[in-house]
């Protein structure tokens, strides 16, 4: 039931990070057409891309995370027994739960630190709390991710599972 939850969740934020990407698109076009059309650009327009961008990537690996569909080099993995694929397959796992929660704290202390300053972006006047929670959010959906599939690993080695889920 949880799976099925999170894989609705990653389906709306995929379509949503589509739909800002649109809006980014659209904000652009008209940027372009109000500086070479009418003399005039929309002030602080390539900022607030960026900042899409910044939580396209951040948030939107999240959703490449719990789909697996990120990069593996795994040519030489899959030839290897069941039990070593699990071991490794366990290893990995701790090392994205200690990198994400290691990101994640210090991200989140940053965004502190740019929120009690009051910091925000030269152009558009942004809060720069704002970017840079990405990555604790980004990074925070990773770790939870990865801490569901520990779960779910640790419970197939209990139930004597051939292979772990990945």
């Amino acid at each position: 039931m949880i799976d099925r939850i999170v894989d609705r969740a990653a389906g709306a934020i995929v379509t949503l990070l589509g739909l800002v990407f649109i809006g980014a698109v659209c904000l652009n076009f008209a940027n372009v057409v109000g500086r070479y059309a009418f003399g005039r650009a929309i002030f602080g327009a390539d900022e607030v891309q960026t900042y899409i961008m910044v939580w396209m990537a951040f948030v939107g690996a999240a959703a490449v995370t719990w789909r697996n569909a990120h990069l593996r080099m795994d040519v030489l993995v899959t030839s290897l027994p069941a039990w070593l694929q699990a071991a490794l397959r366990l290893v990995e796992l701790a090392l994205m739960i200690a990198t994400a929660a290691f990101v994640l704290v210090q991200s989140w202390r940053y965004v502190g630190q740019m929120a009690a300053m009051d910091r925000r972006s030269d152009a558009a006047g942004m809060p720069m709390a704002v970017p840079h929670a990405a990555v604790a959010i980004g990074f925070g959906l990773i770790l939870l991710i990865a801490l569901w599939r520990l779960a779910r690993f640790r419970a197939a080695a209990r139930e004597g599972a051939a292979r772990p889920p990945t």
